[in-house]
């Protein structure tokens, strides 16, 4: 497979590369922030995804049917633009979001989902401002890189309670999954509090802060990537995750379709 890849292939949005043969690093460039649009997701995130899980599987067999099994490693790192040291994603921009009731179920949260349950090690790679959605995108995945903003600052912040927008089940569940204090849940759902990069590493929010710009962070996403990249030879890393987030995943299903709501209210009409 030639590398790099863009997605959508016109106006790309979302650049694949291998730059190890077990590392592919995936790179959002929607704009300078990084907003998560309805195109980003469905045409540029999740065939990205699709890429990385096919070339993935395709060493893994061939690992398989060969004398050696020690190969089969492999992990994939989601990074904002390179180009910049600003921005890992500014988060879900509601103006390209439909107010219909099916982005979540239809379009995030089949995105969400498969990060939790993507069969090799994902990495965020987070090199600035992480706010909103682009907050739950990183913690769908399995670890956290952040950049600790000695050289501009960088926040995380989940900070729909100031604005008055509601979370829906998904963002719920991951938050009860991966974040296990209850008082750091509280403070990042109900006090939208500003973790700064020292923070959120004290609060197990993130596993390793690092000095410098998006090079350096995404240098040690890579190494971090070679460490644990080798778990996913046994072929269950995926499997696994699936038992361990399963509340999450089904708080993920609970998320209604508007379609569904539509139809039900339809029948409940024509039974008066």
């Amino acid at each position: 497979m030639s590398y790099p890849l863009s997605f959508p292939s016109q106006n790309p949005l979302v650049t694949v590369t291998h730059p190890k043969d077990t590392i592919w690093v995936i790179e959002l460039h929607n704009g300078q922030d990084n907003r998560l649009i309805p195109a980003v997701v469905d045409h540029g995130l999740k065939p990205a995804l699709d890429v990385v899980e096919r070339h993935w599987r395709e060493q893994w067999r061939a690992v398989q049917n060969a004398k050696d099994k020690s190969g089969g490693n492999g992990a994939v790192i989601i990074v904002g633009r390179r180009d910049q040291d600003k921005f890992f994603s500014n988060g879900l921009d509601l103006s390209f979001v439909p107010f219909n009731g099916n982005f979540f179920p239809l379009t995030f949260n089949p995105l969400l989902e498969r990060l939790i349950k993507f069969p090799i090690p994902t990495i965020c790679a987070i090199n600035g401002h992480c706010f909103a959605g682009g907050f739950m995108l990183s913690l769908a995945c399995d670890y956290r890189v952040m950049t600790d903003g000695s050289k501009r600052n960088a926040w995380l912040c989940m900070n729909e309670v100031d604005f008055g927008a509601v979370w829906p089940h998904s963002f719920a569940g991951i938050l009860t999954a991966k974040i296990g204090d209850a008082q750091v849940r509280r403070k990042i759902a109900l006090e939208g509090h500003r973790f700064s990069p020292q923070e959120a590493l004290a609060a197990g929010i993130v596993d390793h802060i690092v000095s410098g710009n998006t090079s350096a962070v995404l240098a040690k996403a890579e190494e971090l990537g070679l460490t644990v990249g080798v778990k996913a030879q046994g072929g269950v890393w995926g499997l696994i995750k699936n038992d361990i987030y399963w509340d999450a995943l089904e708080g993920i299903k609970r998320d209604p379709r508007m379609i569904n709501a539509l139809i039900e209210d339809a029948a409940a009409k024509a039974k008066l």
